[in-house]
């Protein structure tokens, strides 16, 4: 299966919208909330990039 910039991207946004969705929406006060919420967005894009990084390492090969 072959991803390009724009399938990533809407998957990556769908993703982290269901997961900070779910963060926001429980029990715990708002502010934890938010906190939990940018570590995931911030961890996400980290996780993106290595991703990228490896798979174009493995196409290249």
């Amino acid at each position: 299966m072959e991803f390009d910039a724009k399938t990533t991207a809407a998957v990556f946004v769908v993703l982290l919208a269901v997961i900070v969705g779910g963060t926001v929406t429980s029990p715990m006060p708002q502010t934890i909330s938010l906190g939990i919420s940018a570590g995931l967005v911030v961890f996400g894009l980290v996780t993106l990039f290595v991703g990228v990084k490896h798979g174009e390492y493995r196409a290249s090969r």
